[in-house]
C-alpha cells in the first residue's frame, strides 16, 4: 500500500519524515528525539521515536517534569511521537518500547545524546594528524551521563546517509540512523544498552542510493570467517605483566644486540591432533611457541598477519579488519596474553602489516561510501593488477591517518616490538610491476610515488619518537636509497630492511651442483658491495617455500646426506655473515614439504637423525650467535667484517673474520661448499696462538660425517692471506667452521 495512503500526523513536515523513513537522512537528530516546539501558538516539547517493531512506546519522564506519556504513531511505518504541552524546556526521559514480537524494554534514547567527537578530533582527523584516532572512531563501550552504552563512530564523507545494524536491532537500518558531524565527513551515534559482545555492521548508503553493508574499518574484533560482522569489544582491562620488558626494550633491540627471529604462520604451526586438527588458540599458542623458539635459542617471533582476513588462503596479507587481531584463535585479550608472555620470557614480538594494499570484499574497504575512499578511482594508481587487491590513496588525509594510527595502535594497545611492513617496493613506485600506458607517473613525470613515499617516512617518524626501540622493518626489493637511512638525512627511516638480494643469490649458489659452484663465487661474495649501506636483516623467509619453490631443504642438491649438509652449510654462513637473522618455521627441522598454509609442519620428522642433527645445528647457531659478540655486535658497519679470502673459487672456499666493536674479539669463519674434504688447507689468521673450533656443521652432533679438527687449531708462524700467522686446517665437506682464539 503506498505511504500516501497514510496522512502524517506529526509535526514533521512530509519531506524530512520521508527522507528519515527511507533512511536517507543526513542527520535524523533534527527529527528524532526531544525538540522545544510552537504547535498552534502553544510551546512544548515534542519527543520522537522511529522504531518499525514497536507497538507502542511510553515516554517515562520525572513527575516533576512532565507525565508519563503513551506516544502516539504518527505514521504506521513506526514513527511516533509525544507532545507535553506547556513544557518550556527539553527534560530528562526515558523510553519503553512494548515489542509486537512480545516483551517490553526501556533504554535511554539514542537522540537524545551530544556528538562524543570533538571540534578537535575531527579537524585533527581531517588533517590526517590525530594519531589516536582508534579511540574516537570504530565502536566503543562508554558511560555517557550515567548511561552505558556503546558509541559508534565511522568516516563516509560521501554517504548520503549511515545506519548501525545488528542483532540489537533485527538489523533493520531504521532504528538506528547517525548524525553527520559538520563536513567532517564522519557519522556518529551513541546507542545506550549495548556493550562487549554486540555483533554490529554500518549500513551505508551511496549518493546512488544504493546501501552498503560494511564492516567497521575500526573495529576490534570480528566474526569468524565466513561470518563478516565487527563484534563490540572493549580493549581496557588485561593486566599487563612485562613492564621490564618495555623499559629494557631500546637497549634489548638496539642495533648491537643479537636479533634471531623466528617467523611463524600460526594457523600452520602446530594444530591440535587430539581435536579434530583444531587450530591452537592463542592461549595454547603462548605456552606452545615460546618453549619451542625459547629452546631454539631465537629472540624474536615474527607473525605473518595476524590482522582479521576473511580467506585462509592469503595468509594474512588481505586484511579486512585492521585493528582486530584474528577471531580464528581467540579473542583481543586472548592475544594480548601471548604477547605479555613472550615479552615475560624475553622473546619480542614483530607483527607483520600490510599498508601496501587491501582486498576488494565487499563488505570491507572497498568503495566504502559508495565512492573510491580509501583507494584510488583510477585502477592505474588504485589496483595491483598481479594480487587483486588496492592499493590505499596515501595523499588523502583521513586515509593515511587510518594506516598511521593503525601502526601505533598494534604497539600501544598490545606492545607490539616491531613492525614488518610488506611490500614496500610497490608503494615506493607508481610503475610497480606495470607496463606503460597501466600507471600515471608524478607530477614530475616521475615514477616516484611521493603520497607514498611521505606516508613512509612519516609512519617511522611517529612510532619512532612515541615508541623507542620499537622496530619497523621494510621488506624492500630495489635499490632505493637510504631505506634504513635518517629522516634528517633524507632517509625513509626504516630500522631495518630486508636483505632480498642476499637471500636471492645465496640460495642460487646453493641449488647449483657443487660440481658448478666455482663458477658462481660471485653469488657469495656480491652482497659485501652492499652489505653496510643499509641495516639488513637476512630472511629465509616464508617467500621461498611456497609456489611451487619447495622447501629450503628440496632446493638443495645432491643425494640426501649432501641435502642436509648444503642446508646446515648454509645455515653456518648465514649465522656467519652481517646482518639479523629471520628463519621461517619448519627451517629449523629441515622440513623436505613445502609448506601449506592448512596443515601443520612435519614435527614427526624429529624421529629422524638428520632432521634432529639439523634442529641441534640451529640451536648452536643461535647460541653462538647470541653469546659471541663479533657475531652480532657490528652487523651495519664494514667495521665488523674482514675477508680472509674470497678468491678460492677453484674450491669453493671462502674465508672471513667477524670483529667485535672495540676488535678485541674475532671469529673465523671458513667455508667449503664442495663435498670433498680439504686437508691441511691453509688460512690466515689475526692471533697466535689456539684457536677452539666452537662450531662445524660437519659434526656427529648434527648428523654429519665428523670431519675436522678435532675442537680445536693452532696457528703457526706462517704468513699467508696477508696475516703473520695461519692455520692449517682440515675443511669438512660441505661444511662451516667458526674458529674463536682461545687461551
Amino acid at each position: 500500500m503506498s505511504k500516501k495512503t497514510f496522512p502524517n500526523t506529526s509535526s514533521v513536515p512530509d519531506g524530512e519524515l520521508r527522507r528519515l523513513l527511507a533512511t536517507d537522512h543526513h542527520d535524523p537528530f533534527t527529527i528524532l528525539g526531544a525538540h522545544s516546539v510552537k504547535r498552534k501558538d502553544e510551546q512544548g516539547v515534542a519527543i520522537r521515536v522511529l522504531a518499525p517493531d514497536a507497538s507502542g512506546i511510553d515516554v517515562l519522564a520525572d513527575a516533576k517534569v512532565a507525565k508519563m506519556s503513551a506516544m502516539v504513531l504518527a505514521h504506521p511505518d513506526g514513527f511516533f511521537e509525544a507532545w507535553f504541552p506547556n513544557v518550556k524546556e527539553v527534560f530528562a526521559y526515558r523510553l519503553r518500547f512494548t515489542w509486537k514480537a512480545g516483551g517490553q524494554w526501556e533504554t535511554a534514547d539514542p537522540y537524545s545524546f551530544l556528538p562524543i567527537l570533538t571540534d578537535e578530533d575531527r579537524y585533527l582527523f581531517n588533517a590526517g594528524d590525530h594519531h589516536r584516532i582508534y579511540e574516537k572512531l570504530g565502536a566503543h563501550p562508554r558511560n555517557v551521563n550515567g548511561v552505558d552504552g556503546v558509541s559508534f563512530a565511522v568516516w563516509a564523507p560521501n554517504a548520503r546517509s549511515v545506519s548501525v545494524i545488528g542483532g540489537f536491532n533485527t538489523w533493520d537500518p531504521r532504528r538506528h540512523q547517525m548524525r553527520v558531524l559538520g563536513n567532517s565527513g564522519i557519522w556518529e551515534l551513541f546507542i545506550p544498552g549495548l556493550g562487549n559482545g554486540d555483533l554490529y555492521k554500518f549500513q551505508v548508503r551511496g549518493n546512488d542510493k544504493e546501501s552498503l553493508d560494511k564492516t567497521d574499518p575500526y573495529a576490534t574484533e570480528m566474526e569468524i570467517r565466513p561470518k563478516t560482522a565487527s563484534v563490540v569489544n572493549s580493549l581496557d582491562g588485561y593486566d599487563w605483566k612485562d613492564g621490564s620488558w618495555i623499559r629494557e626494550r631500546p637497549q634489548t633491540q638496539d642495533a648491537r644486540r643479537p636479533m634471531s627471529v623466528y617467523e611463524v604462520h600460526l594457523g600452520s604451526w602446530m594444530r591440535n591432533v587430539y581435536a579434530e586438527n583444531r587450530w591452537h588458540t592463542y592461549r595454547e599458542l603462548a605456552h606452545l611457541l615460546v618453549d619451542h623458539v625459547k629452546a631454539r635459542g631465537y629472540t624474536h617471533i615474527e607473525l605473518m598477519p595476524v590482522m582479521e582476513h576473511p580467506f585462509d588462503g592469503s595468509w594474512g596479507y588481505q586484511v579486512t579488519g585492521y585493528y582486530a587481531p584474528t577471531s580464528r584463535f581467540g579473542h583481543p585479550h586472548d592475544f594480548m596474553y601471548f604477547v605479555d608472555h613472550c615479552h615475560q620470557n624475553g622473546i619480542g614480538v614483530i607483527l607483520d602489516w600490510v599498508p601496501a594494499h587491501f582486498p576488494k570484499d565487499d563488505h570491507a574497504l572497498s568503495r566504502f561510501d559508495g565512492s573510491a575512499l580509501y583507494e584510488h578511482e583510477d585502477p592505474r594508481k588504485g589496483e595491483h593488477q598481479d594480487w587483486g587487491t588496492l592499493i590505499f590513496n596515501y595523499g588523502r588525509s583521513e586515509v593515511k591517518n587510518f594506516l598511521l594510527s593503525n601502526a601505533l595502535f598494534w604497539v600501544e594497545k598490545y606492545h607490539i616490538d616491531g613492525l614488518r611492513i610488506d611490500a614496500v617496493a610497490s608503494m615506493l613506485y607508481l610503475d610497480y610491476s606495470r607496463k606503460p600506458g597501466e600507471w600515471i607517473p608524478n607530477q614530475y613525470g616521475g615514477r616516484e610515488n611521493i603520497e607514498a613515499i611521505a606516508f613512509v617516512k612519516a609512519l617511522n617518524g611517529l612510532i619512532h619518537h612515541y615508541y623507542p626501540g620499537v622496530l619497523t622493518v621494510a621488506e624492500e626489493s630495489t635499490a632505493w636509497p637510504q631505506v634504513t637511512g635518517d629522516l634528517s638525512h633524507g632517509g625513509l627511516g626504516f630500522s631495518m630492511k630486508w636483505n632480498m638480494g642476499w637471500m636471492h643469490d645465496t640460495l642460487e649458489y646453493f641449488t647449483k651442483n657443487p660440481v658448478h659452484r666455482s663458477y658462481h663465487q660471485g653469488n657469495l661474495t656480491f652482497a659485501l658491495l652492499y652489505a653496510f649501506s643499509e641495516r639488513f636483516l637476512l630472511p629465509l623467509s616464508h617467500d621461498e617455500v611456497v609456489h611451487g619453490k619447495g622447501a629450503l631443504l628440496s632446493k638443495m642438491p645432491g643425494d640426501e646426506w649432501q641435502q642436509f649438509a648444503n642446508l646446515r652449510s648454509l645455515y653456518g654462513l648465514m649465522y656467519a655473515f652481517p646482518g639479523k637473522k629471520l628463519l621461517f618455521m619448519g627451517g629449523e627441522i629441515g622440513q623436505r614439504a613445502e609448506w601449506d598454509h592448512d596443515r601443520q609442519l612435519d614435527w614427526f620428522v624429529l624421529q629422524y637423525d638428520l632432521h634432529r642433527g639439523v634442529q641441534r645445528l640451529t640451536d648452536d647457531l643461535n647460541r653462538c650467535y647470541r653469546t659471541l659478540t663479533p657475531l652480532h655486535e657490528v652487523d651495519f658497519s664494514y667495521t665488523g667484517f674482514e675477508w680472509v679470502d674470497f678468491h678460492d673459487a677453484h674450491n669453493s672456499v671462502i674465508a672471513f673474520l667477524r670483529w667485535n666493536h672495540d676488535r678485541s674479539e674475532h671469529v673465523l669463519v671458513v667455508c667449503n661448499f664442495t663435498p670433498v674434504p680439504r686437508p691441511r688447507y691453509r688460512v690466515g689468521a689475526p692471533y697466535n696462538g689456539r684457536y677452539a673450533e666452537v662450531v662445524n656443521t660437519d659434526s656427529t652432533a648434527y648428523a654429519g660425517s665428523n670431519i675436522g679438527n678435532g675442537g680445536e687449531a693452532w696457528t703457526e708462524a706462517v704468513p699467508f692471506h696477508g696475516r703473520p700467522n695461519s692455520l692449517v686446517l682440515t675443511l669438512p665437506p660441505l661444511g662451516v667452521l667458526y674458529l674463536r682464539p682461545s687461551a
